[in-house]
């Protein structure tokens, strides 16, 4: 069997790390060139891998939630032909490690490692004996007892009482042996009295081995390090595991629970009887988030900012929304007062070029810098996302009809919210709009995207008295804010460009000119 590593690509330019977000397959599945194996996430996005090869996934190397080099072996695919010759299923060899592996589906399932448990030193297996294989928490504790007493109670014995091995043979009730005992599977709650009864029976060493082993709770070493720092007790927990073990979940359950009867609600707060250093949730910055981080502080200490206001009419805006919203040509098209902004913004540029430009340092090799000024516009929209702000940008958006912007603002947003934005959609960006009034917000002062000079917040439309020649009436009223780069836009221009963006909120058909 040929099994081809496949190692982590650079997805971006120049990217060095990605984290394994979620796995897609799992060991025994069959993939085909072009499937997706996996998610990661870059300092930039969230990118989709496809496999390379195809075959039958051999191993994943690295866990979930786990940032690894760009070059690394994250997967093993073979080609799947001696799969058949080998005798044991693929996915039954991670279960040998399978006491410090994640409790996911990758390490192999209930099935086969029943199978394997078959050919276990406790003698063949008659048939898939559910639960009977080995325990994480038993290999070690293995004596070799036989039956003692044929006055021994008949009635089964939980799963760990398996552990002292016997010859698997089908149970029979008027064969009171450990191995009769240990083919039933009881509940959790009947396995304690059960094994209290088998270990009063057998009496002596072999009783207090039987105690001693019903006693123990199974969960796997992981899971017991949890509730270990959580101050649970394993036996407290109702144990939900295909072979009665406690598993993750249920410590996750367990644990809401103490805290809604400690809080006698269910709130954003801790217990307030549990330590303060147990109600701090530490959160990781990594991947988006810290790329992102980097950028704010970077442009924010670089760039020298000045930010400007002005109130607008956008009654107007308002109207002419509502007509393209009843028009055929935009039926099926989400349209909103943010594409007329950002129609004013393009057309404002090419008004005020020196906004759409960068401020670049030693450009000439020399510790020279200069200003470069844009004849294109990558229009970016600042999209919050659950990992963090992100700015796709749309490309030569100067070049766009109403109705095409329309659909690359409907289809930047779409792909934001997915999470499924790549990387050379987020960069080269010329001039970045942020929309805060999604939110409620009336205006804010943000940070302009690095590699730019300017950026545009939209708040909220919302109807204010507003005076109109000389009456107050109800008008739809916006508030824009503006951040510059004072080192290419001084205050005159800034006030210019944001008078011009301002003009086609009250006035639409001023695009048609």
């Amino acid at each position: 069997m040929t099994v081809k590593k496949f190692n982590l690509p650079d997805v971006g330019e120049g990217l060095t790390e990605a984290e394994i977000v979620s796995w897609k397959v799992k060991p025994g599945d069959s993939v085909a060139i072009n499937d997706v194996i996996c998610e990661i996430e870059t300092a930039k996005s969230l990118v989709e891998l496809p496999s390379p090869y195809a075959g039958t996934v051999s191993e994943l190397l690295v866990a979930e939630g786990i940032t690894v080099e760009v070059g690394t072996p994250i997967i093993g695919i073979s080609d799947g032909a001696a799969e058949a010759a080998g005798g044991a299923p693929a996915p039954a060899a991670p279960a040998a490690v399978e006491p410090s592996a994640p409790e996911t589906p990758m390490y192999g399932k209930l099935s086969q490692d029943t199978t394997d448990a078959g050919t276990s030193d406790s003698g063949p297996a008659g048939g898939p004996l559910v639960g009977s294989g080995p325990k994480a928490d038993a290999v070690r504790r293995r004596p070799r007892r036989t039956a003692p007493s044929a006055a021994a109670p008949s009635a089964p014995a939980p799963a760990p009482v398996q552990a002292a091995p016997a010859p698997a043979a089908a149970p029979a009730p008027v064969r009171p042996t450990p191995s009769a005992a240990a083919s039933a599977q009881p509940a959790p709650a009947a396995a304690a009295e059960n094994g209290a009864q088998a270990a009063a029976g057998l009496g002596g060493t072999l009783g207090a081995t039987v105690s001693g082993i019903v006693s123990r709770v199974l969960a796997k070493p992981p899971v017991r390090k949890i509730a270990r720092d959580l101050g649970i007790d394993l036996a407290d927990v109702t144990a939900t595991g295909a072979r009665g073990e406690v598993t993750r979940e249920d410590l996750v359950s367990y644990q809401a629970q103490r805290d809604a009867e400690l809080d006698q609600a269910d709130s954003f707060w801790g217990a307030s009887r549990k330590p303060q250093e147990q109600r701090v949730e530490r959160i990781p910055v990594k991947g988006v988030r810290k790329a992102t981080a980097k950028a704010m502080v970077d442009s924010a200490f670089t760039a020298p900012h000045v930010s400007i206001f002005v109130d607008v009419d956008a009654s107007r805006t308002m109207e002419f929304v509502k007509r393209l919203k009843a028009s055929r040509d935009f039926e099926g098209i989400k349209v909103s007062p943010l594409l007329i902004l950002a129609k004013a913004v393009i057309w404002a540029a090419a008004r005020n070029p020196s906004v759409n430009a960068s401020w670049v340092e030693d450009a000439d090799g020399k510790g020279g810098a200069e200003i470069q000024v844009k004849h294109f516009m990558n229009l970016g929209i600042a999209a919050a996302t659950p990992r963090g702000l992100m700015v796709p940008n749309i490309k030569d958006a100067q070049d766009l009809s109403l109705k095409e912007l329309a659909l690359a603002l409907n289809e930047l947003a779409t792909t934001a919210r997915a999470g499924k934005t790549q990387p050379a959609q987020m960069q080269g960006g010329t001039l970045t709009i942020t929309n805060i009034g999604a939110l409620g917000i009336d205006t804010g002062t943000p940070i302009i995207n690095p590699g730019e000079v300017a950026i545009v917040a939209f708040g909220t439309i919302k109807q204010k008295p507003w005076v109109l020649d000389g009456e107050v009436i109800p008008r739809w009223i916006t508030t824009l804010g503006g951040s510059f780069d004072h080192r290419v836009v001084d205050g005159d221009l800034s006030a210019r460009f944001m008078a011009d963006v301002a003009a086609i909120l009250e006035e639409p058909a001023l695009l048609l000119d």
